[in-house]
């Protein structure tokens, strides 16, 4: 009887076992168990990047598990790293004094790596025949806080534009492209009107404006290079003549040389100094400097070969904290100072 009990209990037995996470076959006879699932979330901006990176870490290495990368924006994005979440947080601005401090609480230690340039792009409906220029003066008018409720039409912002309702879409609150369009627009960092459909995907912004003739929003130039025939690009003047004479369309060229600003910005990645030790993460964020080429794919601009050398040295030398002590978007970095900075 005891043995016919035994010889019953021997499936359940098996079935716990495996469960709990014991003898499965990919650990018998001394075989390597899969690399475990390097995660990443934040930024939508840094997004196409960091999934590019992602997907190309995945073909070089068919045997491990491609890393997962979320869109959660900047500021949700590190809320998870600071909670030891994610093992790296995509970022369209420096980490601020609050992130800081509730890492620092956490026992959360990081290593800033920037990654790419990008110019932050207004856009308009391909059927929009007005709006061809626009000064940062005028968008401060459109996206105040004061504003809402109250500037609701086109003639509004500019006498010779019609007399019709304008309907905005922007990054959500806690994007760190909204962070850096309110701070380079309207002068404070997460100031603005509130009556305007965001979201923290640019995809969203990207079929608001696309549908919507009377639409005007702010996104990531990436996205509007992958919608050029649904999208209309709108120069920008910020009415400083050592940035380039007249209203300066976003370009990669123009991001580059500085001559489009305020409107562009350094992105990063976040490395936990923990994760930073497990071979896998190491692997795959040297991807980031040595596959450069990806990119410039998704759209966005390449930084300079000794910002990449510094930054590869930062993660190799596991070099923690942040090169921006005071935190949140830096208006106006070229990169030139975002060399300095890295120095």
């Amino acid at each position: 009887m005891r043995h016919s009990l035994l010889h019953a209990a021997l499936p359940v037995l098996l079935t716990l076992t495996v469960a709990c996470g014991g003898g499965t076959p990919a650990q018998q006879e001394g075989e390597a168990a899969p690399e475990a699932l390097i995660t990443l979330d934040g930024s939508s901006t840094v997004f196409p990047i960091a999934e590019a990176v992602a997907e190309e870490y995945g073909k070089a290495n068919p045997d491990v598990r491609t890393p997962t990368v979320g869109i959660s924006g900047t500021g949700g994005g590190f809320q998870k790293f600071c909670r030891g979440e994610t093992d790296i947080s995509n970022a369209s601005r420096p980490i601020r004094p609050a992130e800081i401090e509730a890492c620092k609480t956490a026992g959360i230690e990081y290593i800033e790596v920037p990654i790419a340039y990008d110019g932050l792009a207004i856009v308009v409906n391909p059927k929009n025949t007005w709006a061809t220029t626009i000064t940062v003066a005028e968008l401060r008018t459109l996206w105040a806080p004061e504003a809402q409720g109250k500037v609701m039409r086109w003639n509004q912002v500019r006498a010779s534009w019609p007399n019709r309702d304008i309907r905005l879409f922007g990054a959500g609150v806690d994007s760190g492209t909204y962070d850096y369009f309110t701070e380079a627009t309207v002068g404070k960092e997460g100031a603005s009107r509130g009556d305007f459909t965001s979201s923290e995907d640019d995809n969203v912004i990207v079929q608001g404006v696309s549908s919507d003739e009377l639409a005007l929003g702010f996104l990531p130039l990436a996205y509007v290079e992958q919608n050029r025939e649904r999208l209309k690009l709108v120069p920008v003047e910020d009415g400083k003549p050592d940035n380039g004479a007249g209203p300066i369309t976003p370009t990669a060229e123009t991001v580059r040389n500085g001559t489009y600003q305020p409107l562009s910005r350094p992105l990063f990645v976040y490395i936990s100094r923990k994760a930073a030790d497990r071979p896998e993460v190491q692997t795959f964020v040297e991807m980031f400097f040595s596959r450069t080429d990806l990119t410039q794919e998704v759209g966005y601009i390449e930084l300079t070969p000794q910002i990449y050398d510094l930054a590869r040295k930062h993660f190799a030398d596991r070099k923690t904290g942040t090169a921006f002590g005071e935190g949140g978007s830096k208006v106006g970095m070229t990169l030139e100072a975002l060399l300095a900075r890295e120095k």
